[in-house]
């Protein structure tokens, strides 16, 4: 039986409790059920184990009340072949003939807690909401883990372009609708930031927010990513701990984030394309379908619609992906925007050093045409913080891309990476510094770039950089 969402049993901004309940005798299951469907609780019944069992493995609870005796298949070993499956519900086992042996046994297999009959359905409730909550601390200790292996951006977007504001306004109008978001914009605009910016808006902002990056993903590995590894694929050595488990269950209320989404291979947006229609999934270790409780943010910076036309995009993923959109502007067009953004990045770099750019430096960048965007912006300032003399930013601290701006006479810009440095080798360059200002100890340099010490290896194995003999990490 399917209830609302209504009744004590449901937090607000959460879903009701699942919860099955396996009970063979009628007249109890039937008063079992009506109290805890009285309470908010979103209850299914069954009158068997081998019922039990299939119900388990088909859709996704909460808690499982499992009686003992019951026909074909007892509780015990309905709760020993359940916990084998990924994402188990919490067990409570229930028992008539209350012996010390059947409660270890029962918690030997992993059982949440045993109660005998005859017992209150006060008890029951308040056992009930206990594994929940349990339930739920695993997994958000899970979401956790999974961060540690994810980077995280801070959502503050900064502007004082009018254009923008007013799109930033629109976003915190839609940041609590379920609907997709697609951002879009030239690399190095902030969709990632804004993306967080969505989800922070949300409403829950304590919920995962999982990010994918499509590029890194194949036709092979695309399902693995969002539906888990399939049954018997362990992790392998680059994998993160939570190899095994599927971006949509990690990201259950809150956001998935499909970076780069232009590049997720076809054949999983068409199996996309399919979730979001139906408002479930069935992850590839089990046959239970769990419901879609993720809000679905993706960015690129490709014209999808001409993907379509390529057929690389898939039209009806396009359209569902689509369904809000936010376009970004390049730094290039929000000009005001560059010394405000220069010096929040400069505060961030300088860690207490109290850096400020003299006014010929800041001039300089609003002369820059910001070929990166602010992506650009923030490794030119994280550069200058590091090669700065004094307490004052100089042109002759600044490196910049493509060097199409000069200081006031024409003289290029200062800096080691050349006038016609990329934005690749402009962040080569700050990598590099950084190392051998630490003296390859890297996890000081992965402190003074303001990224991950694990992004700072994928940096140096993607440059080739090599460890100067005699040095350690």
């Amino acid at each position: 039986m399917t209830t609302p969402a209504t009744g004590s049993a449901v937090l607000a901004g959460e879903s009701p409790i699942r919860v099955l309940i396996a009970e063979d005798e009628a007249h109890l299951g039937a008063i079992l059920e009506q109290f805890m469907t009285a309470r908010g609780f979103q209850v299914r019944m069954v009158r068997d184990g081998r019922s039990a069992l299939e119900l388990l493995r088909r859709e996704l609870f909460d808690v499982a009340l499992l009686d003992v005796v019951m026909p074909e298949l007892d509780g015990l070993e309905v709760l020993r072949l359940v916990r084998e499956e990924l994402m188990p519900p919490e067990v409570i086992v229930i028992t008539g003939n209350g012996t010390i042996e059947t409660a270890m046994a029962a918690l030997k297999l992993g059982a949440y807690d045993f109660l005998s009959k005859p017992y209150r359905m006060a008890e029951i409730e308040a056992l009930v909401r206990r594994a929940w909550e349990k339930r739920l601390l695993v997994r958000r200790n899970r979401h956790l883990a999974a961060r540690l292996h994810r980077e995280e951006t801070p959502s503050v977007f900064l502007t004082q372009y009018a254009p923008l504001r007013a799109v930033l306004a629109m976003v915190h109008q839609f940041a609590a609708s379920p609907l997709p978001v697609l951002v879009t914009g030239e690399a190095g605009t902030g969709k990632r930031l804004l993306a967080r910016v969505l989800h922070d808006q949300g409403g829950r902002p304590e919920a995962p927010f999982i990010r994918v990056d499509c590029e890194t993903l194949t036709a092979a590995t695309a399902f693995d990513e969002l539906l888990g590894a399939p049954t018997g694929a362990g992790p392998t050595a680059d994998d993160s701990a939570d190899r095994a488990v599927g971006a949509l269950e990690l990201a259950a209320g809150g956001t998935l984030y499909l970076e780069h989404v232009h590049a997720l291979p076809i054949a999983a947006q068409a199996a996309l394309c399919h979730i979001l229609d139906d408002g479930a999934f069935v992850p590839r270790r089990g046959e239970r379908r769990v419901p879609l409780t993720a809000r679905l943010v993706a960015s690129t910076a490709h014209d999808l619609a001409a993907g379509v036309a390529k057929g690389t995009v898939h039209e009806g993923f396009l359209h569902r992906v689509a369904s809000m959109r936010v376009v970004l502007p390049a730094l290039r067009d929000r000009p005001v925007d560059v010394v405000l953004l220069a010096h929040h990045f400069l505060a961030a770099a300088s860690r207490g050093r109290g850096l400020r750019l003299s006014d010929e430096a800041a001039a300089t960048l609003e002369r820059h045409s910001w070929p990166g965007n602010v992506r650009e912006l923030q490794l030119t300032m994280q550069r200058a913080a590091l090669v700065a003399k004094g307490a004052v930013v100089q042109v002759s601290d600044l490196t910049l891309a493509g060097a199409s701006t000069g200081t006031g006479a024409g003289t290029p810009v200062a800096g080691s990476a050349g006038a016609g440095a990329s934005l690749d080798d402009l962040e080569r360059q700050h990598i590099a510094e950084a190392l051998e200002r630490t003296g390859w100890h890297q996890g000081r340099a992965a402190e003074q770039l303001g990224i991950s010490p694990k992004t700072l290896y994928r940096k140096i194995r993607e440059y080739g950089f090599k460890r100067p003999s005699g040095r350690n990490t």
